[in-house]
């Protein structure tokens, strides 16, 4: 089988079409599974059960309810509001005792914020709860657990909606599972729910602005998140704006 790559230039536009990644039809040459690294990411800490919660903070019945029980890593991305850009993300662990919380990162989400019914061109991220299955991006695998591709595919490039610029936005990408294939590269066009509900929705790294869908981080947490992430601990990731979550 032979896999072709777009152009650069085209592939860079695509990618912005649809959520962060969404266009990008091109699988790259070269696929790890997994890639060796010199050191262990740093373990949780150990916590009594007055500190760690039985349950994921500020998440409501039906927001948890979407939570795997064989989860053991939860990405929680709580919005500042509906409509806002503007979000925190917090990487949980389950201990012993309940959920041990990390650091809280500043991060954007989508230019108009939150949806529960996520379409192309809307300018907002998906709310809900989706696995974690493959990584990926423009520079080397920084040592990750997860699936990792490199490829020249994630290069963009241009301005964002402040006219930030856009370069090293794909440097470390997570693809978030909402309507795509789990275990592919997240440059892969498959859209089970079918073109029109979007795709390419990623944790990346932050361009300083809102996104079209994805969600965005700084680059060294990116790389911390990267490095913490472990297939054989079910990694979700609980998405939306904060009064969505607490339903």
């Amino acid at each position: 089988m032979i896999r072709r790559r777009p152009p650069a230039a085209l592939l860079a536009a695509s990618l912005l079409l649809t959520g962060c990644g969404g266009g990008a039809a091109a699988v790259s040459e070269h696929r790890a599974e997994t890639a060796p690294t010199t050191s262990a990411p740093p373990s949780a800490p150990a916590v009594s059960a007055r500190a760690a919660p039985r349950e994921l903070p500020g998440l409501g019945p039906k927001t948890l309810a979407q939570v795997p029980s064989r989860a053991r890593q939860a990405v929680v991305v709580t919005g500042r509001g509906k409509n806002s850009p503007l979000s925190t993300v917090v990487l949980y662990e389950r201990t012993a005792t309940g959920w041990q919380a990390g650091e809280s990162w500043p991060a954007h989400n989508a230019l108009r914020g939150w949806t529960d019914h996520h379409r192309v061109g809307d300018l907002r991220s998906p709310v809900g709860v989706y696995t974690l299955s493959d990584a990926g991006g423009r520079l080397r695998d920084p040592g990750t657990r997860l699936p990792y591709d490199r490829s020249g595919g994630f290069t963009v490039a241009g301005t964002g909606f402040e006219g930030e610029p856009l370069a090293g936005s794909f440097d470390y990408v997570i693809a978030i599972d909402y309507n795509r294939e789990p275990g592919l590269s997240p440059l892969d066009w498959t859209r089970p729910l079918g073109a029109s509900r979007g795709g390419g929705i990623w944790l990346h790294v932050d361009h300083d602005g809102p996104t079209q869908g994805c969600v965005s981080i700084a680059k060294e947490h990116m790389r911390a998140l990267l490095l913490a992430l472990d297939p054989a601990r079910h990694p979700v990731v609980v998405m939306g704006d904060a009064k969505s979550l607490a339903r």
